[in-house]
């Protein structure tokens, strides 16, 4: 299988520094606050989340320019947190400002 594609729109409701890992590669950690409205089962459902969101070398740095509060269109893909981590966390390669 190799269909793993996810893009959402959200604020961003909490931004840390970016950092280096042993590699010597930029990651940055964030997460963004959802907010739509979608039809399941032909009833209009509220949906709201937050997601935890991680992007590496230039993304990150990108990602670092910007502030709480901006909102943006993230595509990116579904992978583990970290190597030990059993959460998920969308994987951030392409980022848009709304």
């Amino acid at each position: 299988m190799n269909c793993n594609q996810t893009i959402i729109c959200g604020k961003i409701v909490k931004l840390a520094q970016l950092r280096y890992t042993p590699a010597g590669k930029a990651i940055i950690e964030f997460e963004i606050s959802h907010i739509s409205n979608k039809i399941e089962a032909s009833i209009q459902r509220r949906v709201t989340c937050e997601i935890f969101a991680v992007a590496l070398a230039d993304m990150a740095k990108t990602i670092s320019g910007m502030e709480v509060g901006s909102v943006v269109k993230l595509t990116g893909f579904l992978a583990k947190r970290n190597k030990i981590s059993t959460q998920l966390a969308l994987h951030v390669t392409h980022i848009d400002t709304i």
